[in-house]
């Protein structure tokens, strides 16, 4: 339940801004209305950078009080984006509630790492990425409401207020799972070999690798998927509507692979939900390249496209950060910091310039996404066959 409400809070962080982001340009960057949507990328980057130190933390001093230590965090920030008086102080207090978020997110993975391994890690995280793909239903449709009474900056009240929930519920509810006499004391000489012995692990190496390929897509939708709706297809009073519906058809991905990757593995699943998503996005990415079809149905096209590669997410992310942490039950706190830090960092950095490259289309996004799904494929191939992957 840790990671399932972790997924919720980091969730609603994102994909609740994504009806304002007109409101935002409009109010703080009238004359660079793209700059809002680094509302969104700075969150990414602060979460990917606090990934880093967080593992390490709770590895040193518990999973417990660093969690509860970033949502202290989380929240002082959700205040300070609430009084902004211009885009720069927003994008700061995003970037540092990203840092706090980073600790419910990481510490909560090693709790898992803690208790769980192998096939049945990989099936848990399944079901909480059911939570994950279904947030985003309610999201949009949340923030929309909140913008509707209390204007754009009660979206920022509301992760503040929610942030305080968990904060309460972890207080009350959240054991510890890591032992005392298991706790490493951090010393900053282990580091380098702490990261040597990922980086000998060809399984760890090529799982982080091909993470953060998988991450560029969702990072980059996610960015997009607003403006695209408004200034592609003139859809953007009914954005938050058929986001959810995404959201909800995509959320069934996770429970299919729950149930698959105990009979193929965790490798299987990833590599053949690419092969498919190369095919897919090849297709739709001609159709929209020819440029004679009507918007209508041009709307539609885009739609299944979108789908797809949320779809994806169910049965890439969860298998490979469980492939990721498997052998790293000694240094779970590290490992899950250094697997969501690095593949964070680069997807949020890839998903900058794929925002930089919108130009009211959709084919920016889809050549993009196209061209990162590919080179993560021929990644995945060599993750190692084995039966426990």
């Amino acid at each position: 339940s840790t990671h399932v409400y972790t997924c919720i809070a980091n969730t609603f962080s994102t994909d609740g801004m994504l009806p304002s982001l007109p409101q935002i340009a409009q109010e703080l960057s009238s004359d660079a209305p793209k700059r809002a949507q680094e509302i969104l990328i700075w969150f990414m980057v602060g979460m990917g950078l606090g990934t880093f130190f967080v593992g390490p933390l709770s590895d040193s001093f518990g999973r417990r009080p660093v969690i509860i230590l970033g949502l202290f965090f989380y929240i002082a920030m959700g205040f300070v984006a609430y009084r902004s008086s211009s885009l720069e102080v927003a994008l700061i207090a995003r970037f540092f509630q990203g840092l706090g978020a980073a600790a419910p997110r990481i510490v909560s993975q090693a709790i898992i790492r803690d208790l769980y391994s192998g096939r049945e890690m990989a099936q848990l995280i399944s079901f909480v990425m059911v939570i994950f793909s279904l947030t985003p239903a309610v999201a949009p449709l949340l923030g929309e409401q909140i913008m509707s009474v209390f204007g754009w900056r009660g979206i920022f009240m509301a992760f503040a207020l929610f942030g305080i929930i968990l904060l309460f519920w972890f207080l009350t509810r959240l054991g510890e799972t890591l032992p005392k006499a298991s706790r490493r004391i951090f010393y900053p000489s282990k580091v380098w070999p702490s990261l040597m012995e990922m980086y000998k692990n060809k399984q760890v190496r090529i799982s982080i690798l091909t993470q953060s390929f998988s991450y560029v897509p969702l990072f980059s939708s996610i960015i997009l998927i607003q403006p695209i709706f408004d200034q592609s297809f003139q859809a953007g009073s009914s954005f938050a509507k058929w986001f959810a519906l995404i959201a909800i058809i995509s959320a069934s991905s996770s429970l299919i692979n729950a149930q698959l990757v105990m009979r193929f593995g965790m490798r299987h699943m990833v590599v053949s939900s690419l092969f498919f998503q190369i095919l897919i996005s090849s297709i739709v990415l001609a159709y929209f390249w020819l440029g004679t079809v009507s918007v209508p149905t041009s709307f539609y096209v885009y739609l299944i496209w979108q789908t797809g590669i949320f779809f994806q997410v169910g049965f890439t992310l969860g298998n490979l950060n469980a492939l990721a942490l498997q052998p790293l039950g000694h240094i779970a706190g590290f490992g899950a910091s250094i697997v969501g830090g690095i593949s964070t960092v680069i997807a949020a950095a890839m998903a900058s310039i794929v925002n930089i490259l919108f130009d009211g289309t959709p084919i920016p996004l889809i050549g993009s996404c196209l061209a990162v799904i590919v080179v993560a494929y021929f990644v995945a191939i060599f993750l190692p066959k084995n039966t426990a992957s």
